[in-house]
């Protein structure tokens, strides 16, 4: 039985980078997401401003608006604050450590799909995910 798309989790992807939005957003697809995904902070709120995502994935630097900012929209806009965030950021970011606000955070120079399978168990739970894989 096929699961609808109004059903499927959604996930919006923010990075400036094609190779790790390509990466991450196909790693969702997979396992049933509905993706979303934007390359700068500005772009992500024009998307949610029509879709509420179940959980967003987010690099930090980028340009237009970085993902520390779009984090602070976020958690300041009650439609948004409890959205679930995983940060994408270089191993050797001080940035992605110091921001305490996100739910997770996972290095794009390590194995990228096992990080973020790790953090979606963490934040959405393993039912969830096997729920929006389908399972």
């Amino acid at each position: 039985m096929r699961v609808p798309v109004s059903m499927s989790k959604v996930a919006l992807v923010v990075d400036d980078s094609m190779l790790i939005r390509y990466t991450v957003c196909r790693f969702l697809e997979q396992r049933g997401f509905a993706v979303e995904s934007a390359t700068n902070g500005a772009e992500a709120l024009d998307v949610l401003a029509r879709v509420c995502p179940d959980v967003i994935v987010t690099d930090l630097q980028m340009p237009k608006m970085s993902g520390g900012e779009l984090i602070t929209a976020l958690k300041s806009n009650p439609q948004t604050a409890a959205i679930p965030i995983i940060i994408v950021a270089r191993h050797d970011s001080r940035f992605a450590e110091a921001e305490t606000r996100a739910n997770f955070v996972i290095h794009k120079d390590v194995d990228v799909e096992a990080q973020l399978a790790n953090a979606l168990d963490a934040v959405l739970g393993k039912a969830t995910r096997a729920t929006a894989a389908g399972k």
